[in-house]
């Protein structure tokens, strides 16, 4: 038998040299083969101990942006540098799935990793150009380079690749590595994956997309800039058309379906995410409480914050301050357009009014534009989101010309006394019908046919703030701190600390109260002088009507909010206790003025503690805490955190001896460590409560108030306030469910105007809120405490009388400090019938509606 050697020596091979060419080109490819072969073991011998675990890809948290939430769980607002929505790969429409599957990698379900042909491809074209242009990545090497490599298109790092792809296929299902794919992959304008694309670009979800959509959205992986609709229109509807022509080929959609969609226009645009309700300066509250509460992950980490706001009281709070704003802004007169431009000719020129408006922006709720056209009785306007619009001269007759805030010009008599062609100007669109529909929803009357129109209106420059809380645990319904977020930053509700004028007038009563005196004491009303080494020099305060009283009930002193009463109530009580007693409010004393002006309210707060100071008087005499935050979860929904706000329990077993309370999480299936619930404290006694809350409810029927009844409600209660040279206009009010403070004013403190006092400025803000946020709740009677006595006094002089002198009204006092009558029965012959609502011999019958 023939050895091998002698086979091989016969062969021709190895036996002797070899001496043709065909012999030297195969040995030399062989030789080649073998040291690629050698060299590609050895660099993956180097490499693969190099390369990251596929655990760390598979369990890497994706970066989700934080979202903050109402009560109810709609969208207020959303912080992270990249936006991305989370789906599962089965959620995805399969039409989007073939979509990329046909831009990207057609062979993704049959290939293990790597599309070997595809890289010959590349390799060839490369070596040809000498440049790196082509990638011929499958759909799992690009999941491997946009996790874990460096976007440089290098050999080195196109081994990486290959190798990581191997791993990544070896160790995750094709469904996983393309759900790692449809959210992970970046897709241009701070898009990652396509649920957020499909948002940016048609602000829809992934379902939504139609096929032209679906095959622009699948085009973009490859150049997310070059491609981009947006910013390359041209460019991303040759991708697009790419895409559709893929789909065809591969039988993807039909031949009908597939002319259609390449034929289609563009349709892609920015949108930015659309919130469900506007929170703005809520949502800056808690970024900053996260931020300062947790790590710097905070914006990445998928936080889902829960807000105690309620999303009809929060859009309602929204539409009545800028209303109130701006029917401010219409009596003080216009201030002229914010720009103006030439246009030269009668043609309509679009791209040009679109190029000049690119620079302006929608503020608040007002539409900017320009105006295209001026008529005698009406003017036309091309607006930034390209609609032509018609001002009739009921939307500009107001605008007479501003002087400053106390005067203004003479009325316009046409047209062009106000606007000229190419002015740039702001509208707002007033529903006519509408304009009263929270009153009209609250009321049942149902929608309204749509008569609106469009006014002339300029961005105020008055500023102002509304929050409303629940009296009974301290939870924010509702809070704006401005007319428009981006415009002012500066949250008024909680930062604006400004002279709450009257507006602190029930404290320093509520403190008299406290010292003895009752609603029917009657106080001096006439002029004074004060002479207080406090104050700078001699101080003549005066009342708001520059009218003098004699002597007043205190009842009756603080239903007209009268100066001169109050200066007198602080001044026989001290104003060093004063200022003491406010603290149980929440008020810091250190910051209150302790001499006699703090009667007319010459101290500085916000809104919020405002809102939280009337909130005692509304539940009864319990100091509560402010809160906004109902619940921190993290991304798969665990509680980070809950709140456990100051409760009431008046009188309760549990306040004596308080449970243990479990919160369980049934979404995480975790549980919180057992906790004590936190019961308020009673800083005023329900007596004093009682009686400050039905002198405020008498400035809602006879007071400052009035407006308010026209809500119609009877269980309404209040105090206006307006400060000196009325630079700050005050109303808070309340019911047992709700207190809402509404403040306006100037940033940099001036006079908002004669005239311009709490009752007319702020008070038609608070009225258009609560509108909406009492809608549904049914009115809550007033019970009476068992120390507050009723007796019948008289309406002026606020001395005992019989229940049926015809000036004679029902009072109540704190027991202890009743009117004594020489004809009363011995105190212990009537103690029993003294409680509350019980009719004695020396007591009036109380009116069953009175309270």
């Amino acid at each position: 038998m023939a050895s091998s050697g002698s086979v091989l020596a016969e062969s021709g091979l190895f036996g002797r040299s070899p001496n043709k060419f065909w012999q030297l080109v195969l040995i030399g490819l062989f030789a080649l083969f073998v040291g690629a072969v050698l060299v590609m073991a050895i660099t993956a011998t180097i490499l693969m101990p190099g390369l990251p675990s596929i655990s760390s890809l598979s369990n890497e948290p994706l970066k989700v942006p934080m979202r903050v939430y109402s009560t109810e769980g709609q969208l207020l607002a959303e912080f992270g540098e990249e936006k991305r929505i989370p789906v599962k790969a089965g959620e995805v429409p399969d039409l989007l799935v073939k979509a990329i599957l046909a831009a990207e990698d057609d062979g993704f379900y049959d290939h293990y990793g790597v599309d070997f042909l595809g890289l010959v491809r590349a390799t060839w074209a490369n070596l040809r150009t000498g440049r790196h242009s082509q990638g011929a990545s499958t759909i799992t090497m690009q999941v491997a380079r946009n996790f874990f490599l460096s976007p440089e298109k290098t050999y080195t790092r196109k081994l990486r690749e290959i190798l990581l792809a191997f791993k990544i296929e070896r160790q995750l299902s094709k469904d996983q590595i393309l759900e790692l794919y449809l959210n992970k992959i970046f897709l241009g304008q701070r898009a990652y994956g396509f649920a957020a694309a499909a948002q940016v670009y048609y602000g829809k979800g992934p379902d939504g997309l139609k096929l032209p959509e679906t095959a622009m959205l699948a085009g973009l992986p490859k150049a997310p800039s070059r491609n981009n609709p947006v910013s390359n229109p041209e460019s991303a509807i040759e991708r697009r058309n790419y895409v559709l022509q893929r789909m065809r080929s591969l039988d993807f959609i039909g031949k009908e379906a597939y002319e259609e969609a390449k034929s289609a226009p563009l349709t892609a645009s920015k949108h930015a995410l659309r919130y469900d309700v506007e929170a703005p300066y809520v949502a800056e509250m808690v970024r900053q409480y996260v931020v300062e509460t947790y790590d710097k992950n905070t914006y990445v980490g998928g936080l889902h914050i829960y807000t105690t706001i309620r999303a009809d009281h929060q859009e309602a709070a929204n539409w009545a301050l800028r209303k109130g704003l701006r029917a401010y802004e219409r009596r003080h007169g216009y201030r002229g357009s914010v720009g103006h431009v030439e246009i030269n000719g009668t043609e309509f020129d679009q791209a040009y009014f679109d190029d000049v408006l690119k620079d302006y922006r929608i503020v608040g709720d007002l539409m900017v534009g320009i105006v295209v056209s001026v008529e005698k009785q009406s003017a036309w306007t091309y607006t930034l989101d390209g609609y032509m619009v018609e001002i009739g001269w009921d939307g500009l007759s107001w605008a007479r010309r501003y002087i400053d805030e106390t005067s203004r010009g003479p009325p316009p008599k046409r047209v062009t006394d106000i606007l000229s062609r190419g002015d740039i100007i702001y509208l707002e669109y007033v529903e006519l019908e509408a304009e009263q529909e929270k009153e009209q929803t609250a009321a049942g009357e149902g929608e309204q046919e749509d008569q609106g129109q469009w006014f002339l209106a300029q961005v105020p420059e008055v500023a102002g703030a509304t929050v409303s809380i629940r009296p009974s645990d301290g939870a924010i319904l509702a809070l704006t701190g401005g007319f428009d977020f981006q415009q002012s930053k500066f949250n008024r509700a909680v930062q604006a600390k400004r002279q709450p004028g009257s507006n602190l007038k029930p404290f320093i009563y509520s403190a008299a109260l406290e010292k003895g005196f009752t609603a029917a004491t009657t106080v001096s009303g006439a002029p004074i002088v004060i002479e207080d080494a406090g104050l700078e020099e001699v101080w003549r305060p005066d009342n708001y009507s520059g009218k003098f009283f004699g002597d007043t009930p205190l009842r009756k002193a603080l239903t007209l909010s009268l100066n001169l009463v109050s200066v007198r109530l602080l001044r026989a009580i001290g104003p060093a206790y004063g200022a003491e007693y406010l603290e149980r409010f929440g008020f810091d004393s250190t910051e209150l003025p302790h001499n006699l002006s703090l009667a007319l309210g010459n101290a500085s707060a916000t809104p919020l503690q405002m809102a939280t100071a009337f909130a005692v008087f509304a539940n009864g005499g319990y100091k509560i805490e402010p809160y906004f935050i109902t619940r921190i979860e993290d991304a798969e929904h665990n509680i980070l955190e809950q709140a456990n706000p100051l409760v009431i329990c008046a009188d309760c077993e549990e306040a004596k001896n308080p449970p243990v309370v479990q919160i369980n999480d049934s979404v995480a299936g975790t549980a919180f460590d057992a906790y004590l619930p936190r019961y308020a404290p009673r800083v005023i006694s329900a007596e004093n409560a009682f009686i400050m809350t039905t002198i405020m409810k008498e400035v809602i029927t006879r007071g400052t108030g009035r407006r308010a009844l026209s809500l119609g409600r009877a269980d309404l209660a209040g105090k206006t306030g307006t400060t000196n040279e009325f630079r700050d206009a005050w109303f808070s009010g309340f019911t047992p469910d709700i207190v809402t403070t509404t403040w306006v004013g100037f940033d940099q403190p001036r006079s908002l105007g004669p005239g311009e006092a709490g009752a007319k400025t702020a008070l038609p803000i608070w009225i258009d809120y609560m509108a909406v946020a009492l809608n549904g709740l049914p009115e809550k009677p007033l019970p009476i405490p068992k120390d507050a006595i009723a007796f019948s006094v008289d309406r002026d002089t606020g001395e005992p009388t019989d229940p049926s002198d015809n000036r004679a009204v029902v009072e109540f006092f704190i027991a202890g400090t009743e009117p004594v009558l020489a004809d009363d029965p011995a105190p212990g012959e009537i103690a029993d019938d003294t409680t509350s609502g019980t009719v004695t011999p020396t007591q009036p019958e109380i009116p069953k509606d009175l309270f």
